[in-house]
C-alpha cells in the first residue's frame, strides 16, 4: 500500500438552518479551542 501512515479521526457535524447559524456555531467552538474545518454540501 505505499508508505501512507494512517492516522484516524473523529469528528461531529452540525446541521445549521443557514450560513449565519453555521457561522456563529463555528464562532463559539473556535472560541472554545477547537480544531474545526467548514463544510458546505
Amino acid at each position: 500500500m505505499g508508505k501512507y501512515t494512517y492516522k484516524p479521526q473523529f469528528g461531529v457535524i452540525v446541521i445549521c438552518a443557514d450560513e449565519r447559524e453555521q457561522k456563529a456555531v463555528y464562532d463559539r467552538l473556535q472560541s472554545e479551542g477547537l480544531t474545526l474545518k467548514i463544510v458546505n454540501v
